[in-house]
C-alpha cells in the first residue's frame, strides 16, 4: 500500500489571510535551560518555550480565524481532524527562529551534549540551515481529535533571508541576500500544551520499524516499539521530513486543548 500522506491545502483563490499582530516572543527561556536531545535518529527535541509566553500565545491564537482541516477522500492523504490557520510571514518565521534561541541551537548548540562540526552540522540537519520556512501554521485539537499515521513531505522554496531582520549584524549575517532557493528538511513542532495546562493525549508517536517515506532502512527497522514524544508545555520537536521521514502519528487528544505552531527548517539548495 502506498504511504500515506498529510494532505496540503489546497490552493484557494481567495486573500490569504491577514497576518497577525503576533505577541512579542519574551521572556525567552534562559539558554542554559534549553539543550537538543535525540530521542532517535531523525527525532530532536528541546525545552524552548517558557509557560508563562505559551499561556500567552495560547490566549492570543484561540482569537485566529481558524478552519476545520478539510478531508481528503484520497486513499493516500492521512486523516487528520483538527482546526488549523496558516499564514506567509517571513518576518515572523525569523522572530521564532532568532527571538526563541531556535537558530542558536541549530546552527551552533550541542546536540545531545556534543560539540558538533560544521560538516557533520550540514549532514545532521540535511545542508547549509537558511533558518525556518515561512508558511507558519497553527493547529488545535480538541478532545476526540488526532491525525493518523503519515508521512511529512519535503517542499521547495523561496526564502528571504532578509525579512524580519534588524541591525547591522544581521543585515551582515544575511549577506545582502533577498531571496534565496531553498528546500526543508525537518518538521518543527512547538507545542504550547502538555499536562500541565489540563491536555491528555496528543502525542506525537513514531515508528520506527517501518520503512521511511522514501522506502529507506531505519535504525532500528523491525522494531515493534513506538518511539512516543511527549507533550510538554514549551517543548520542540524536530524531526526529518521527505525522504528520510519516519512513519509517525498524532494521537487523538483524550482530554483539553492541544495546541501547536508548525513549521520547517529550510536548507540552501
Amino acid at each position: 500500500m502506498a504511504p500515506k500522506k498529510a494532505l496540503k491545502p489546497s490552493k484557494e483563490t481567495r486573500s490569504p489571510p491577514a497576518i497577525p499582530s503576533w505577541p512579542a516572543l519574551s521572556p525567552r527561556l534562559p539558554p542554559p535551560k534549553q539543550r537538543l536531545t535525540t530521542l532517535h535518529p531523525g527525532i530532536i527535541t528541546t525545552p524552548l518555550l517558557p509557560a508563562p509566553l505559551c499561556a500567552t500565545y495560547r490566549s492570543f491564537l484561540a482569537t485566529l480565524p481558524l478552519t476545520v482541516t478539510p478531508v481528503s477522500n484520497r486513499k493516500t492523504h492521512a486523516l487528520r481532524v483538527n482546526d488549523r490557520f496558516s499564514v506567509s510571514d517571513a518576518a515572523f518565521a525569523h522572530r521564532l527562529w532568532r527571538d526563541t534561541g531556535l537558530g542558536d541551537l541549530v546552527t551552533r548548540g550541542h546536540v545531545d551534549g556534543e560539540e558538533m562540526g560544521e560538516e557533520a552540522r550540514a549532514e545532521l540537519w540535511g545542508g547549509e540551515v537558511l533558518g525556518l520556512n515561512e508558511n507558519v501554521r497553527v493547529y488545535r485539537y480538541r478532545q476526540g481529535q488526532f491525525f493518523e499515521k503519515h508521512y511529512d513531505e519535503e517542499n521547495m522554496v523561496v526564502f528571504d533571508a532578509g525579512a524580519g531582520r534588524k541591525g547591522e549584524e544581521e543585515e551582515e549575517e544575511a549577506g545582502g541576500q533577498g531571496a534565496v532557493r531553498g528546500r526543508t528538511t525537518w518538521t518543527l513542532l512547538v507545542y504550547l500544551s502538555g499536562r500541565e495546562t489540563g491536555c491528555e493525549g496528543g502525542e506525537t508517536v513514531f515508528w520506527p520499524g517501518e520503512e521511511t517515506y522514501g522506502g529507506f532502512e531505519t535504525v532500528g527497522m523491525g522494531r515493534k516499539e513506538a518511539v512516543v514524544a511527549e507533550m510538554e508545555v514549551g517543548m520542540a520537536l524536530l524531526h526529518r521530513h521527505g525522504k528520510e521521514c519516519l512513519l509517525h502519528q498524532g494521537r487523538e487528544v483524550i482530554k483539553g486543548e492541544k495546541w501547536v505552531i508548525r513549521s520547517d527548517l529550510v536548507v540552501r539548495r
